[in-house]
């Protein structure tokens, strides 16, 4: 049941923090301004939020398990948003890190 609920959790944090960062970015290196700063601002403050709805009590597993989520989000908003295409080692890398997630985050582990 909790990977039920972790997994939305962390599409949903991916989706703040990656659109945080990609409103900052317009707002400042495309010149887009400040509005779309600070709506990065905000979106990333609610990442934060969302990481603390996490099932998981551990500050330090749900971030490391969460840089792996970043990772392929990041690649896939890039896709989606901006026409990148990854090439074969940015596949390889975002599937080693998901890997990596479910490691983290899903082995099982002694109550």
């Amino acid at each position: 049941m909790d990977t039920l609920r972790s997994i939305p959790l962390f599409l949903l944090a991916a989706l703040a923090e990656i659109g945080g960062a990609w409103l900052i970015w317009q707002g400042v290196r495309e010149d887009k301004g400040v509005l779309w700063a600070g709506a990065g601002v905000v979106a990333l403050g609610a990442y934060g939020f969302v990481a603390t709805l996490q099932p998981d009590p551990n500050f330090g597993r749900i971030l490391a398990a969460y840089g792996g989520v970043f990772v392929a989000g990041s690649l896939a908003w890039a896709m989606a948003v901006d026409n990148f295409r990854p090439d074969r080692y940015d596949w390889t890398g975002a599937a080693i890190c998901l890997i990596g997630v479910a490691v983290i985050m899903y082995a099982p582990r002694p109550a």
